[in-house]
Formats: structure tokens, sequence, C-alpha cells
């Protein structure tokens, strides 16, 4: 049938419902004609409708009766230059970059290519239509019954944050609905939030949910992109984690969701790629943004423009200095924000985000637009602060606003815990915050997002486990994933009976757990940690959508006793303020020695002098953190005062004795936690003055002044 087309509007960009119908709207600068085609369900192009109007290089028309649920996509005419940039091809359907949804998957064995593949010549241009093997775009309708949804917004210092793949964490799961494991409504079932809050979780940060495609070569392997960085499309939730199918459907579902998330106090944060795209280099297929203005929304070679700058190891790098490309990464933001009701997010490679032609910038377009924007301000920027270009490696670089993945912090608490000489003054400040990172720039303590271990390397119960990487599984001789020198199995110089090994690794895993959650900063948690979940040493699951990667519910009692021990953890965590401090410590004599702030001590009871921290073969330190100077005020303006906790950590393979200071009030230590106790690490035990500390863990006491209640799962 004939399509009515009035002029329509250039703004919003994308598919917008109205009364009359739809308005679509495709920004391209260096295209000669634009046509929106549209699909029946079995795939077939049923209209073809040229958009006629312009205006500031978006092309825009209002389409009648064009309603949710219909599938479309785009043609896109333009010159075929590749040696200057240009790749337009229209018998190659292109998805719209901001399509709400999309329908379909990849067909490897498709002409997505717009130049000869056969030949290998990527100059030469292939007429041959590929809308078969393209995924569709789906109009959908925006309205939501949000109700009262409101977001927990709870303080950044105050979080525990749980990476989580939302695949992953379900898709085996007995208690949730068969049909509904794997997806974001096994996410918002009953058994994950009521295991969610238990473990005392704030926010979830899920592993991209931006529609991404699985890559060629690896369905070739009869694998399939399992993480999700290969980004298709940054408005639309992955269908693949629907209940409910691709038709639109997986949007409502993913605000279902969110709205059950919140419900609970659980905020919901999303890793997201804007650094690249899955469209490769110019070796890569055509399937969005290369087709509809490659010049404008990839970074290119200057003086050559056939080639891409490559700061992220894909092929490509979005071109964030053009405005048009910041734009559609600000209204992606935004829309994830006030349509999603998202609460922050984790930005995939930031630093790419932050390049000035070369080199990485505090002062970057990106960066001053997050900063004025009223809607971003109010949620959680997180970054991980480095790429694989020049000068990269820019943790402690971002500016206010954000926090970042501290990647010194993970190094420093492996290497501590696994024994290296040298790296006990290190790991001292990454234990109260890293404030040589963070202290001079305007941050605070929660600028430090605390890890040991994330998707991306091995889990902890690996950590412990291998020596080696084993990623066999991935079809690359075991060459793929990083040369991991900070993990460890129990050496040549270890125990050697079994038992004796499973120990002193659950102790570790204590250990390094207990560093985590009580170190100031925020910890985050890579889920599955806190049930000795395992890849059997693979340490690039990328592509691994199967039990290597998923969760394991079949606990044993070894995953119950950790998963207790992780929530128990948390709890005292967030039951204390002194153990999730604001602001940084001060190192300040409040009244007098015993009144300080914070205070180190060796293993006699003394402080810390020069020739202790110079010690690189010191392996044993106590800390003092003082409840009484926490430096803030109730409602009332009156001081906030907490217990005092004293910290004693033994990274040493032998026992040492430890004489403990004297508390801020002068009354006995009151033991809590003890990692060397495998069955009931938080026994309380009376005070002693000299304390005998098994080799590699660590005990933590509070002031005995006030009188003590039971610990429980639900808090002390």
């Amino acid at each position: 049938m004939e399509r009515t087309l009035l002029p329509g509007r250039p703004y919003p960009l994308g598919a917008t419902t109205k009364t009359l119908g739809t308005n679509f709207a495709l920004f391209s600068e260096t295209a000669t004609g634009v046509s929106v085609c549209f699909f029946d369900e079995a795939g077939k192009e049923t209209d073809r409708v040229a958009l006629k109007e312009r205006d500031a290089y978006v092309w825009h028309g209002m389409i009648r009766d064009i309603r949710p649920g219909q599938q479309y996509g785009y043609r896109v005419e333009g010159p075929w230059d590749p040696d200057q940039g240009h790749r337009f091809n229209a018998n190659k359907l292109l998805v719209d970059p901001y399509a709400k949804a999309i329908a379909g998957q990849v067909d490897w064995k498709a002409p997505i290519f717009p130049y000869d593949v056969n030949s290998g010549d990527e100059l030469k241009f292939d007429d041959r239509d590929d809308a078969a093997g393209v995924p569709k775009c789906v109009v959908v309708k925006d309205k939501f019954d949000w109700s009262d949804d409101c977001s927990p917004e709870t303080a950044l210092a105050d979080s525990v944050i749980y990476e989580v793949h939302v695949g992953g964490f379900t898709k085996t799961n007995p208690d949730i609905p068969e049909n509904l494991r794997g997806t974001y409504a096994g996410l918002a079932s009953e058994a994950s939030i009521s295991y969610l809050k238990k473990l005392g979780i704030t926010a979830v940060e899920l592993l991209p949910v931006h529609h991404f495609i699985d890559e060629g070569n690896l369905i070739d392997k009869d694998l399939r992109d399992y993480w999700g960085y290969n980004t298709l499309g940054y408005f639309a939730p992955m269908s693949r984690y629907s209940s409910c199918g691709d038709g639109g459907g997986q949007v409502t579902e993913f605000k279902e969701m969110v709205k059950t998330l919140h419900a609970n106090g659980i905020e919901v944060i999303l890793d997201v790629v804007y650094n690249h795209t899955c469209e490769g280099n110019g070796l890569g297929p055509v399937l969005s943004m290369k087709g509809i203005d490659n010049t404008n929304y990839y970074r290119r070679v200057a003086g050559d423009p056939r080639h891409y700058m490559d700061f992220t190891g894909t092929g490509n790098t979005l071109n964030l200095v053009h405005p048009q490309v910041l734009k559609l990464v600000m209204d992606s933001l935004r829309y994830w924000v006030e349509e999603m009701h998202v609460d922050g997010f984790r930005f995939d490679l930031a630093s790419t985000l932050a390049r000035e032609e070369n080199a990485v910038s505090k002062l970057s377009g990106f960066f001053d637009v997050i900063h004025q924007d009223p809607t971003l301000q109010t949620v959680k920027l997180i970054a991980e602060p480095w790429d694989v270009g020049d000068g990269g490696y820019q943790v402690g670089n971002f500016p206010v606003l954000w926090a970042e993945w501290n990647g010194k912090y993970r190094d420093t608490v492996r290497r501590f815990w696994k024994g290296d000489n040298g790296t006990l003054s290190d790991f001292a400040y990454r234990l109260t915050g890293s404030s040589d990172l963070y202290q001079h720039d305007g941050r605070k303590p929660n600028a430090s997002i605390n890890f040991i271990t994330a998707h991306d390397g091995f889990t902890m119960s690996d950590l412990v486990s291998y020596n080696e990487k084993h990623n066999e599984a991935n079809g690359d001789d075991n060459t793929d994933g990083a040369n991991d020198n900070d993990s460890w199995n129990c050496g040549a110089e270890g125990p050697t009976d079994d038992q004796a090994i499973n120990e002193l690794r659950e102790r570790q895993t204590r250990n390094m757990l207990t560093t985590l959650i009580l170190s100031q900063g925020v910890p985050m948690l890579c889920g599955g940690d806190e049930l000795s979940r395992s890849q059997s040493g693979n340490n690039n699951g990328y592509c691994q959508d199967n039990k290597i990667t998923w969760y394991d519910w079949n606990l044993n009692d070894r995953n119950k006793r950790l998963i207790e021990f992780t929530s128990r953890l948390i709890a005292l965590r967030n039951n204390h303020p002194n153990l999730r401090r604001h602001k940084f410590f001060q190192d300040r004599n409040i009244r007098g020695s015993v009144e300080r702030d914070i205070a180190w001590y060796n293993a006699n009871g003394n402080d810390f002098c020069d020739e202790d921290w110079n010690a690189t073969w010191n392996k044993t330190i106590m800390l003092l953190l003082n409840g009484n100077t926490l430096g803030v005020t109730d409602a009332d303006g009156k001081p906030v005062h907490d217990e005092s906790f004293l910290l004693v950590i033994n990274a040493s393979p032998d026992g040492v004795e430890f004489t403990l200071p004297q508390s801020p009030t002068e009354s006995p230590w009151f033991g809590v936690l003890d990692t060397n106790n495998i069955f009931d690490p938080f026994q309380h035990c009376t005070f002693e003055e000299k304390v005998i500390l098994g080799g590699q863990s660590m005990r933590v006491f509070r002031d005995g002044a006030k009188p003590q209640v039971e610990c429980s799962s639900e808090g002390e």
C-alpha cells in the first residue's frame, strides 16, 4: 500500500509515535538520499518511503498509520568512495542508531558487507541486497505505568555494587520459573531479589544490555558473545534477555525489572560501551552508522580516511569529537535515565571517550557536557579509566562527579595477599580509600570503586586455584585473555595435602572479601565470587554462554558457608559508618595519641615508623579506625559517633603474635571476625592483650566499651 508522507519534524531522532503515525528522523551530513523500509513479521519488505525533508542534516518525515510493533530499517544513498571514507551502499539495510527495540539476529552468511567479500577487495562495490540477514528496528510505545517508582538514591559511599550478567545469574536457578531464567524478568523474580537482599547488595551493575550482536568468527566456532561488548543499538535493550520475544516487549520487561528492583531498594547501573560499535574496521560489515555517515560517526586516520583509528582493539572508535555523535551518546544516556529509570552507568574504556584528537583530556567535550547536564548530575558515573591507546591508563585522573574502577586497588590487594614483597605501603593506601589518587582533586573516597575481580579475568575462586589460564574452550589455543601474573595456586612451598590446600584457598578468599568489603571507598563484588563460582580457569569468558560462566546453584557446604560469610561481612559494613566513611582520614590527633583519626601499628603494638614502612619483607600491620572522628553530623547537627575498629592483618605464611594497641575508650577490644576460622568466622571472643594470628589471615576487633550483641546475617 502507498504510505502518506507528511513533513514531520527533525527532532527527536529515531522513530517517535504520534497520533497520526510515526515520525522518522535520521542524521546524515553526507548522504544524498534516505528511505525508510517496512517489513512484515516474516521479514519481507512491504513498503519503502523516501524521506523528502532535510533540516540541519537530519532527514525526516511523518508516515501515516505506522504503529508500535512495526519493523523497519533504513537504506541510505551516497557516494561509494572508501578512500575518502564514504561507504554508502543503498543495497544494504541499516539499523537506526536511535532504535528503541531491535528484532532478529545478524546472518553472517548474508551479504552484509558493502564490498565484495569473495574477492577480498574492500574497494569493490557489492550490489546484493542483505535485508534478510540484518536485524530490524521496532517502533515502540514509550508509555509505561511507573506508578510510584522511585530510585533508592543510595549514596555512592554507602553502596555495595554487584557486577552481574542478566543471563548467567538466573539461567540455572531452579527457584526461578523455567521460562524466566536468563531474562530481565528472571533477575526481577522473587528468588533473585531475595538472594540479593540477603547478600546486602544496594546496586546491580549489569554487563552490557544495549543490543549487541555475535561476532561471525564465534558463530563459526559454535560460540556466541556472552559479555555483550559488541554494541549495535545504544537505545535498545538486548532482546536475548527478554522472556517475551523481540517484538518490542523487551522494553516493557526491562522497565518492569527496574521497577521491581527499585521497590526492593536495589539500584540499577548499566555497563555501557560508547567507545566503539560492532561494525569493526574497513573489512567489517555495514549494519548501521558505517552506512549512514561513516566519515562523521567514526574516527579515521588523519590524511587516510579509508582507515579507522582504533583505541579499543575492536577495529573502530566512535567519533565523540563530532557534536552529532556526542549528541547521540548524551541522548542515549538521558533516555536510559529518564525513560528506563536506571540509576547510573559504568563506562567501558572511558579514556577513549575523553580523547581530543589523540590525547586523553579532562577538558574534552564529553566531560564538559556530562558536567553541565542536569539529568546526568543526579546519577552514578563510573569510569573504566583506561583504553589500549597511548597514554590510555588514567586511573586517578578523571574529573569531579566521576568514580573510577580502581585498577591499582585490584593489583595491590592481589599482590599483597599473594605474599609479594614491597606491597605493604601501597596496600595501606588502598585499604583507606586511595587518598593518593583521589584526595587532591575535589573527590572523596567514593571515587574509588574497589574491586579484586571482575567479569574480565579470573573469578576469585579461580584466582586462588590456578597459576595459569585455561581458555582452551574459546578456540584460540589458549592465546587469548590476559596472562594474569597476580593469580596463584598454593605454590611449591605451601601445603601439599588436599584438605590443607582447600582450607588455604577458602581462607585466602575470605581474606580478600574481608579486605574488599571493609576498605574505604565503594566495594564492587564480582557476581558469583560469594559462592565460589569457578570458570575452570577460563579468564576470558566473553564467548562462553554456557555452564562455564553460568552460576551453579547446586550449592555445597563450602558455597553456603561463603555466601553466609559475605552476607554477614556486608552487614557489618552497612551497619557501621566508620567502615564506609564519606571523607578521607585526616591522620590527625584529636585529644592526644589515643584519639587519633586513624593509626597504624606494627605487630608489637607500636606506631608504625619509617623503618616499618620501608621494610619490603614486612607483611603484617594493624589499622585503627577511630569511631569518634567520623567528621559528620546527624539531622540535628550533632556529631555522629560509631564504634572503633581494629584490623589486624598477616599476609605472611607463618603465624605472628600481635600485641593489640589500646582502644580509644581504653576498653578491651572485642573480636568480631577471624578469617582463619572456617566454620564460625564471626565467633565473638573476649579480649586478649596478645593475639596469635595464623599465617595468611585477618582479624577484626571493635571497641568493647558498648554492650555487644550476637552477629546475624541481617547485621550486628
